[in-house]
């Protein structure tokens, strides 16, 4: 079961694909949100298919896929968490897991085009699973008990601009990090029961030359470990929007360049999809 958002940009339409049909989620809910989250609604999209209550949506597959998510409260990001990337970025492993945030504004879809201001001459792609939250979290237990805080997991691309991260940072790295359509998300959210995000591949290109392949087992910090630990210093709302961090690969290395007008980004995360973006500078 895929939950998907279908249509243009402000306008989407709610959607379950299963089996490869798309059903049409405006009888349960107005969107996927942090709404949907809080009132169980992936266990009710799963009666209402079980059912046959809901209809597939005509014209589905001619639909612009945006972002499966939309207004989170919040998101949270995990900085250096694979440590070849730590190490590429000079720098050790962290102890703790390293934080930044990311407005909602930057949530785009998955073949949406990245759109570059012309000072943005040093952006930077990130391959990266993302955690959904179901159910509110505060000062968990364990990193066991907090998996029952999830509610899905989605592929992310944690784009990032490295002059104004770190040249004209500040001393934190949101700065880099915030720009409109800096969080490509999709094609789908699936459901935590159905994947186990220990051990899964994600990959990314550009220009169809391979820069990451790595898998999740390589996270220094486990999807656990981080709702854990973070719940101890902040409350995490249904919807919000966790970034695991990701592995090397980056043009931050230095092995690669960084991104320019007319390149191709993909991305892959095994079980979750594929993105495909299209990077134009734009003013």
């Amino acid at each position: 079961m895929e939950l998907l958002r279908l249509g243009p940009i402000g306008h989407e339409i709610p959607v379950v694909g299963s089996d490869g049909v798309c059903f049409d989620l405006r009888p349960l809910t107005d969107d996927i949100d942090s709404n949907f989250f809080a009132s169980d609604g992936i266990e009710r999209v799963r009666a209402a298919l079980d059912a046959g209550e809901i209809a597939p949506l005509a014209g589905a597959e001619e639909m612009r896929i945006g972002p499966p998510l939309t207004r989170p409260s919040s998101i949270v990001c995990v900085g250096m968490n694979y440590a070849a990337h730590a190490r590429e970025a000079g720098a050790e492993p962290p102890e703790r897991p390293v934080v930044f945030f990311k407005m909602p504004s930057t949530i785009a879809g998955p073949t949406d085009p990245i759109e570059l201001p012309p000072y943005a001459t040093k952006a930077d792609w990130e391959v990266e699973l993302g955690v959904v939250i179901g159910s509110r979290a505060f000062r968990v237990a364990s990193a066991e008990e907090a998996y029952s805080h999830v509610a899905g997991y989605v592929l992310a691309n944690d784009l990032s601009e490295r002059r104004l991260q770190i040249e004209e940072s500040g001393g934190q790295w949101s700065k880099g990090k915030n720009l409109p359509g800096f969080t490509p998300l999709g094609p789908w959210i699936r459901p935590a029961a159905e994947v186990d995000p220990s051990a899964l591949r994600l990959r990314s290109w550009v220009n169809g030359e391979s820069r990451q392949d790595s898998t999740t087992a390589d996270l220094i910090f486990s999807v656990g470990e981080i709702i854990f630990q973070l719940s101890q210093a902040m409350v995490f709302e249904p919807g919000d929007l966790i970034l695991t961090g990701t592995p090397q690969g980056v043009a931050m290395s230095g092995q690669y360049p960084f991104l320019a007008d007319g390149d191709t980004v993909e991305l892959e995360l095994e079980g979750l999809g594929r993105h495909r973006q299209v990077v134009t500078v734009t003013g």
